[in-house]
């Protein structure tokens, strides 16, 4: 798709030239049609093709338009650039070169597109002459990221790409898109400024666009409720506050991951995930908020036959397909309390008996443990966490579900939850954290870190992020360990290959990896130590590694799963 020309739509420093845009001034018409549609953080990535881009935002960092990012590697700036989008609730968008640079932002893409992110791709190409012609860095980026871009448009090299971006942006909805947006951008040389187009360094002479409204959906009035029921609410991934406020209104059990934002009051329900073998049989309904995915037994009881099922759903949402799931889908709160009702007589003092008696079984069991664990890491983490949070993938996400009470709440938890990978972990928080300046804090494991060390290398002056990251080190992949692998890894037959295939196990020296890209690094190997360094301020870039063993956890749930059951049965 191609814009018409728009002269319109400049950034100050040069008009047109006649017929077609220099590359620089296309780049200018590209950046402020993304300023106005609500883009202030740009990440870029260096390159040859990109140029026109990196002089376009250089001048419009100046005007104040965006403010600019850079990262050498091109997954960690996709992924910073979707933890800005999420983190400031707005559109935030990656600039890349030509070539494999745009292939690697493919993770981040997929991952905007199933947790629903604005995160906006810029990808640099070749002219249409070159393409199929074996030049260098020439690729088909046209559609290079199939169906996951919510809109997106291939912009001739010479052609104004402005009226193409407002176009796309209108596909989608407006400003804060419910999705990825790609723009394929072609520049022709030359790539740097000339004298005709020379960029405008002073200050802006005109005041920045005014943003957009965000994207949080705002609850009315709530109506009456209809009926008395054993209904449940389940808040997933992104569900936000409403759940909360939803699950207190009609007085029913809440089950709310962590980074669904709605795990606090009364209602919430410490370790629901056990409970449900308890008490889950006498579930009626289920009112379901956001995207849960971290639970298997909620996973079986939202696939119950016999249990009614409501899905939230007050916006289109990229991930879904009609038809493929069970839930009736509810757009408007008044008719969804009239589905969910009020809980029957002594249901939600029922499950609210148990949680308190399930989280003071876990509180003992993990005080008589002599050895640090995991799920103590999550607690204090969980506890000791009043800026934003951010959760890696795989257990330690899963043990903050398990041990995180209700009672407290971090200012906000974030988790790639689309696609669940731990690819680009450190990026998306780093992101997180610059979106507002808010200091974060990062719960991962050693893998996760590993898998993205990268994204600690930070170029000369630019911002350093308030990011605080807590790993916990098992010298391997501890989540296998819990699941039906690590049963199979407990006899002699297998306990080679699943330690070696899905184990992982590793030597890598984190201190030392710290060290080299200039990241504070302390060992806390007590719940004292831990406790001690968690309640330090978070102040630029820090790792605090927590090692422990891998060998034991099976055991350990084993052990927590007796004592909740115990309590409550």
């Amino acid at each position: 798709m191609t814009g018409s020309s728009n002269s319109s739509s400049q950034l100050p420093g040069s008009e047109p030239a006649a017929g077609q845009l220099s590359s620089l001034q296309a780049a200018r018409s590209a950046v402020a049609a993304l300023a106005r549609a609500g883009v202030r953080d740009v990440v870029l990535a260096p390159g040859s093709r990109s140029a026109p881009l990196a002089y376009a935002l250089a001048e419009a960092q100046v005007q104040g338009l965006v403010q600019v990012h850079v990262r050498i590697d091109e997954r960690v700036a996709g992924f910073t650039a979707l933890g800005l989008a999420r983190g400031g609730k707005r559109p935030a968008a990656v600039a890349t070169t030509s070539g494999t640079a745009v292939g690697e932002l493919l993770p981040a893409v997929m991952e905007a597109h199933h947790a629903g992110i604005a995160l906006v791709v810029l990808s640099a190409d070749r002219p249409a002459e070159l393409h199929g012609t074996g030049a260098n860095q020439t690729t088909a980026q046209d559609a290079i990221f199939g169906k996951f871009p919510a809109a997106e448009a291939n912009v001739g090299a010479g052609e104004d790409p402005a009226g193409a971006i407002t176009a796309a942006f209108d596909r989608v909805g407006g400003s804060v898109p419910a999705g990825p947006v790609h723009i394929n951008l072609q520049f022709r040389d030359p790539l740097v400024p000339t004298e005709a187009d020379a960029l405008g360094l002073g200050p802006a002479s005109t005041a920045a666009p005014v943003l957009p409204a965000g994207a949080e959906h705002t609850p009315g009035v709530l109506a009456d409720l209809g009926g008395t029921h054993r209904t449940v609410v389940v808040a997933g991934d992104g569900a936000g506050e409403i759940a909360a406020m939803f699950a207190q209104r009609a007085g029913l059990p809440l089950f709310a991951e962590p980074s669904s934002n709605a795990r606090f009051g009364p209602n919430s329900v410490t370790a629901y995930r056990l409970l449900l073998e308890e008490l889950g049989g006498q579930i009626e309904r289920v009112v379901v908020f956001g995207r849960p995915t971290l639970s298997r037994p909620i996973t079986a009881l939202l696939a119950r036959p016999e249990v009614r099922k409501a899905l939230y759903v007050p916006r289109p949402v990229n991930w879904f397909i009609p038809g493929k799931r069970p839930e009736t889908l509810i757009s408007d709160l008044p008719a969804l309390l009239h589905f969910a009702g009020t809980g029957s007589p002594g249901w939600l003092e029922a499950w609210q008996l148990a949680s308190a008696a399930a989280e003071a079984a876990l509180e003992d069991l993990l005080a008589s443990e002599a050895e640090l664990s995991g799920l103590h890491v999550a607690g204090l983490v969980w506890h000791h966490s009043d800026g934003n949070l951010v959760l890696g993938s795989s257990n330690t996400i899963r043990d903050v579900d398990l041990v995180a009470s209700g009672a407290w709440h971090p200012l906000d938890v974030y988790a790639n939850r689309g696609l669940a990978g731990i690819d680009g972990t450190i990026a998306t928080a780093s992101g997180i954290a610059l979106a507002h300046g808010i200091p974060t804090r990062l719960l991962l494991g050693d893998l996760t870190f590993l898998h993205d060390a990268g994204a600690l290398l930070l170029p000369n002056g630019e911002t350093e992020p308030d990011l605080q990251l807590v790993i916990l080190n098992d010298a391997g992949g501890g989540i296998f360990t819990t699941l039906e692998h690590g049963e199979l890894g407990e006899s002699d037959q297998y306990r080679g290959v699943v330690e070696r295939f899905f184990g992982t196990p590793h030597q890598a020296d984190i201190p030392a990896l710290c060290a080299g890209y200039g990241v504070r690094h302390q060992l806390a190997r007590t719940t004292a130590e831990l406790t001690a360094a968690l309640q330090a301020p978070v102040h630029g870039r820090s790792v605090i590694e927590v090692p422990v063993q891998r060998s034991g956890l099976r055991a350990l749930h084993r052990r927590v799963q007796a004592a909740v059951q115990g309590a409550v049965g």
